[in-house]
């Protein structure tokens, strides 16, 4: 596939054209490096005005780009699926569609290629460290090396982790084995041996942590940094964040309303009640809570923050590794989130000790509506609603060889399907793919934003998740919560599904300005095209299910 002039651009400044065919023995091909994190909100680092110290991410955004209108699919899997096809998930069977089995449980079709095939006869090979939530085994997708924690739920005593698809003895969770720290050390391991076996070989660096998702586990060292930062309350932390964002300017316009009576997507009253008194499933006002409360929900976020302090503490070890194979000046370094910030509130796996201390390995903590509205500010909802605050995430792309900006912001709105086309666009591959079978993906390369803002284009973007839908063309966007998502007030159940709301986003990011009834035509012209599409990536799905 020919490189489009803007990419072209970018690849100059490597100081060599990416030639198809010579690609192992290009010294100017780029490593590929992907940092996902789970369940981490908008402004959560500090580059994004967060309070969180995270000087390893903020170094990479002072050395390259930061995106503002980034967007991944609300959930953990189905953006896992579309970030490694280039593909939404319903088109490959990774979420929901109706009379399949699809979703978590779905399998690809056999034209749904991860990344790392498509990468391989390029001649990378390709390493995959932490959360997998993908169907298939690891090596089966291509990768050469792996080590996949499957057991999210237990940060210091994991029971079902695996290397290279061969499952590993159970931890002891008093070992002082950690995850984040585990999954650095395998990516680590990997890229050492890449430098002592493959030096002439460009890779590709899959690395997903399961921080900051629940359970709210960290090391206690860390947890202490934090133990009384968050004691003034998630009014006062969400007020001082819009401030850092709007100087860094990462936002506009004004903060959204806290929804009050938006608590967890699903409700569970027996955990709710094993928590304890000090919990809440309600971003109520601080001044209402009580003092037990207050100490309870404090303590929470002063857990979120050290295990977003220690997965950033462990990408700088995962950075220093890449200078000292004098790999990073060549590698393009991509991090991002899998959804926002999670309201949900659960127990599971090893249960919650009340009388353990909070983060340990015996406690099972949620962040809860109260935070996770600070994580996702500006915005509003949370993971799994398709509203700003579950789809936006931050994207730091790094690559000094590839890209002069030095710590600019890129407004272009994007999407994790754009990352495929973007990775094999500036390495030389094939995209679209060539195989017949595979339907035209529906996303652009980003490379020619990585030269001048605003110069990738969407026809759309468009969300379905759980019932929750949205569709992005140009500034419009259109959105609906699902009939069980939407907000409301205790006991009262809604049944009739959500209504469009449309928002113009150029001066109205935060969702707070509903204009549906004002611009009528807009409504049904875009709920239109977003059915359109959805039939379209149903008919995809359903094609070769043989279900």
């Amino acid at each position: 596939m020919a490189l489009s002039r803007c990419a072209a651009l970018v690849v100059a400044a490597l100081g060599a054209l990416l030639v198809p065919g010579a690609l192992a023995a290009d010294p100017a091909r780029p490593n590929i490096v992907i940092l996902l994190a789970d369940d981490l909100g908008y402004s959560d680092l500090g580059c994004y005005g967060g309070e969180i110290a995270t000087p390893n991410l903020d170094r990479l955004a002072a050395g390259g780009l930061r995106f503002t209108q980034f967007y991944n699919t609300a959930r953990c899997w189905p953006t896992r699926g579309a970030l490694l096809t280039g593909y939404y998930a319903q088109q490959i069977r990774r979420d929901a569609v109706p009379g399949l089995r699809a979703g978590g449980g779905g399998t690809r079709p056999s034209w749904a290629r991860l990344l790392p095939e498509r990468l391989k006869p390029l001649g990378y090979r390709s390493y995959h460290s932490g959360k997998w939530h993908v169907d298939g085994n690891v090596l089966a997708g291509g990768f050469d090396r792996s080590y996949l924690m499957q057991d999210a739920g237990r940060f210091f005593g994991p029971k079902t982790h695996f290397e290279d698809d061969k499952r590993l003895p159970p931890v002891d969770r008093n070992s002082g084995y950690y995850s984040t720290t585990a999954i650095a050390d395998h990516a680590i391991k990997y890229l050492q041996e890449h430098a002592a076996q493959h030096a002439g070989e460009p890779f590709f660096a899959y690395i997903a942590f399961l921080s900051p998702h629940f359970p709210l586990q960290a090391p206690a060292e860390d947890i202490a940094r934090y133990q009384d930062k968050y004691t003034a309350g998630w009014e006062a932390a969400r007020a001082a964040r819009w401030q850092r964002m709007q100087e860094l300017g990462i936002a506009a316009g004004q903060l959204s309303p806290v929804e009050r009576q938006v608590g967890p997507p699903y409700h569970f009253p027996d955990d709710l009640a094993a928590l304890g008194p000090g919990e809440v499933n309600l971003p109520l006002p601080w001044s209402e809570l009580s003092a037990e409360q207050r100490r309870f929900q404090a303590t929470k976020m002063a857990i979120h923050a050290a295990m977003v302090d220690r997965m950033d503490r462990e990408i700088g070890r995962i950075v220093e590794q890449l200078r000292a194979m004098n790999a990073l000046d060549n590698t393009l370094l991509m991090f991002l989130s899998d959804n926002g910030a999670s309201a949900e509130i659960m127990v599971r796996d090893e249960g919650h000790d009340p009388a353990a201390p909070p983060g340990s390995a015996a406690t099972h903590l949620c962040l809860g509506p109260g935070w996770s509205t600070v994580a996702n500010t500006p915005f509003r909802m949370h993971k799994t609603w398709v509203h700003e605050g579950g789809i936006c995430t931050p994207l730091i792309v790094h690559w000094p060889r590839g890209i002069a900006a030095r710590g600019e912001l890129r407004r272009n709105p994007g999407h994790v399907i754009d990352l495929v086309p973007t990775i094999l666009e500036l390495v030389g591959g094939q995209w679209p793919p060539a195989d017949g079978a595979a339907p035209a993906p529906p996303g652009k390369s980003l490379a020619p934003a990585f030269t001048r803002d605003g110069s990738v284009p969407h026809d759309s973007l468009w969300w379905l998740h759980e019932g929750s839908r949205a569709i992005r063309v140009g500034d419009w966007k259109l959105v609906a919560a699902s009939p069980s998502l939407r907000p409301r007030g205790a006991g009262q159940q809604a049944e009739q599904p959500g209504p469009w709301e449309l928002f113009n986003l150029a001066d109205d990011r935060t969702e707070s300005n509903n204009l549906a009834d004002r611009y009528p035509d807009k409504v049904r012209q875009l709920a239109d095209l977003w059915t359109r599409q959805r039939d379209e990536f149903f008919a995809q799905a359903r094609r070769d299910a043989g279900q």
